[in-house]
């Protein structure tokens, strides 16, 4: 390769501020008369808005992020089942056991332990292998299914919409 083949490419060059009046951006260069913004040297940091508490700082700490459709659940062990010895197990008496803490937050049943008792659960949630341990005991996994919250229709009664002579 040789000097006249490489592609030169062409940059325009920057404007020569300040060089007279004739060379169309004389005296103040475009930076109006006097102010912060016409001084030379570094402008403004960023985030800088005028002396006011940046917008970062009046903003409260919050890390991270929070999915606004994440269901959280409370979760129970096989073993926690088994200490509670109970045939029939729901939300309502691990509450009351003090297994979980709130009766109306869904459930999740996870495998960890061993089984014996034949259990009848109702949860949420349950993993593979807790449903397969509950099966093998003899017991039966029941998994609810939520149903969205229907409409409130009102009552419109048949008085009303009768016109009385």
């Amino acid at each position: 390769m040789k000097v006249h083949e490489l592609k030169t490419t062409k940059t325009k060059s920057d404007r020569r501020l300040g060089r007279g009046i004739s060379a169309g951006q004389g005296k103040t260069a475009g930076r109006g008369t006097k102010g912060q913004n016409s001084r030379t040297g570094s402008k403004f940091k960023p985030g800088f808005e005028g002396g006011q508490t940046k917008l970062a700082q009046r903003l409260p700490k919050a890390r991270g992020f929070r999915s606004y459709t994440r269901k959280e659940y409370q979760v129970i062990n096989l073993d926690d089942i088994q200490t509670l010895g109970k045939k029939i197990v729901n939300a309502s008496i691990l509450a009351q056991a003090g297994l979980i803490r709130k009766a109306n937050q869904p459930l999740k049943l996870l495998g960890d332990g061993t089984i014996v008792l034949a259990v009848t659960i109702t949860v949420d949630k349950a993993s593979k292998s807790a449903v397969e341990a509950i099966q093998k005991a003899g017991g039966k996994v029941v998994i609810k299914t939520r149903t969205e919250k229907e409409p409130i229709q009102k009552a419109i009664k048949t008085s009303d919409t009768k016109k009385t002579k």
